[in-house]
């Protein structure tokens, strides 16, 4: 059972098919009707200003048929087809419908239909979920990397490091309260895209500097620890705008 409910709209041109299918929405737990449409257009009209989640679905109606409106809807919105023709059940699966009712379908036919799009939506939301966890995980536990210097791996805490310094093949990795850098071979580049963009930045073809050691802006120029560092053209707009926001 999901733990949300699902919002409806139920699209029919028949008075008392649209009533039935309204009363199967209505006493179904996670099922949530929005609106109930007579036309096509109609319901277009609705769905392009409201989410929809599901589409209870008639295929033959005047001027603008269900497979036609399945097609100019958005993707996040699942069709089920209710129809009395079943020659549309094929042309229906090819726009990606979850479900086909053929007329007369009673409860138990609409349930399982039902439970179709729950099954999806939970897929889709234990999927987020997931993906927010891992993402969770990149930013979190980002908390240090090993380097290779001097024929051993040293592990670096990245709360400690003041910026990075390039160095043709090598880099610096200045550290507070160490008088001297760490020397690894390793571009600039290869240690960006390994670096958590909430903490670093780089603001020069030669520096990534932690954003969250800065103690002094003075115009372009940023002093960390008594450095300057010169915060390059290429770079200004990306760094200013952070200054901006973390601003008061």
């Amino acid at each position: 059972m999901t733990d949300f409910k699902l919002n409806c709209v139920v699209v029919d041109d028949e008075p008392m098919a649209l009533q039935l299918v309204e009363s199967y929405v209505t006493k179904t737990p996670f099922l949530q009707l929005q609106k109930s449409c007579s036309n096509a257009i109609e319901a277009m009209n609705y769905v392009s200003e409201h989410p929809v989640d599901v589409l209870f679905l008639d295929i033959q109606m005047p001027d603008l048929t269900g497979i036609e409106l399945s097609k100019m809807i958005p993707k996040k919105t699942k069709v089920i087809f209710t129809t009395a023709f079943d020659q549309y059940a094929l042309e229906g699966f090819k726009v990606d419908a979850l479900d086909y009712l053929l007329k007369p379908f009673d409860y138990s036919e609409f349930l399982v239909a039902a439970n179709k799009a729950k099954d999806w939506f939970n897929l889709v939301k234990k999927s987020e979920e997931n993906r927010n966890i891992v993402q969770g995980q990149e930013v979190t536990t980002k908390e240090f990397l090993f380097v290779k210097s001097e024929y051993k791996q040293l592990k670096i805490k990245l709360d400690d490091v003041l910026y990075f310094e390039g160095l043709k093949d090598y880099i610096k990795i200045w550290l507070k309260n160490e008088p001297k850098p760490i020397l690894t071979l390793m571009s600039l580049k290869s240690l960006e895209n390994e670096l958590p963009e909430s903490d670093f930045m780089r603001v020069h073809r030669s520096f990534i500097v932690s954003l969250k050691n800065i103690d002094v802006i003075e115009r372009s120029q940023i002093i960390i620890n008594q450095q300057r560092i010169t915060v390059s053209e290429q770079y200004k707009s990306k760094f200013f705008e952070f200054i901006n926001n973390n601003s008061l």
